[in-house]
């Protein structure tokens, strides 16, 4: 039982950037999803590009939906590996989760919403509490992932 758990922790150890990277890629769908699913349609926010006609919105949605769908997709395949090979590593899957969710959400709030312009998290209100809220999320997020990539880095492949 032992040596089960030994080469699990050094399949993790071997596999750790993958773990990384597949959760990152998750969090990235995720959170792309999410946007999409509530600020998009439910809520009808915005679109992905608001600077042209409703329907160049929804045709830009549909291409948004289909790339978090995509990154999803991706990281599923890369757990299903890591799983084969005795080497997912949860707690390093999650750290990865809560960075490509946190960058994306950081990249989204400020070079889509503010430097390109594409799309504001809401129109005809006061925008800066819905700015401030959306970016100190991401923030939280990144912080909260960068924590448990580090502390998972050597140590801790033995618990998870």
């Amino acid at each position: 039982m032992e040596k089960k758990h030994e080469a699990t922790a050094n399949q993790r150890l071997v596999h750790r950037a993958r773990n990384s990277w597949s959760g990152f890629l998750f969090g990235v769908g995720l959170v792309a999803f999410i946007d999409e699913a509530v600020f998009h349609q439910l809520l009808h926010w915005h679109h992905f590009y608001d600077k042209s006609t409703t329907a160049a919105g929804l045709v830009s949605d549909g291409l948004f939906h289909a790339f978090s769908w995509f990154a999803t997709i991706a990281s599923l395949f890369m757990v299903a590996d890591l799983r084969r090979r005795g080497g997912w590593w949860v707690k390093r899957w999650i750290g990865g989760v809560l960075l490509g969710a946190g960058a994306f959400q950081l990249y989204d709030g400020t070079v889509q919403h503010k430097l390109m312009g594409l799309h504001q998290i809401r129109y005809g209100v006061k925008i800066a509490p819905y700015d401030i809220t959306w970016n100190v999320l991401a923030c939280l997020m990144l912080l909260i992932g960068i924590m448990l990539t580090w502390f998972t880095r050597k140590q801790g492949a033995h618990h998870d």
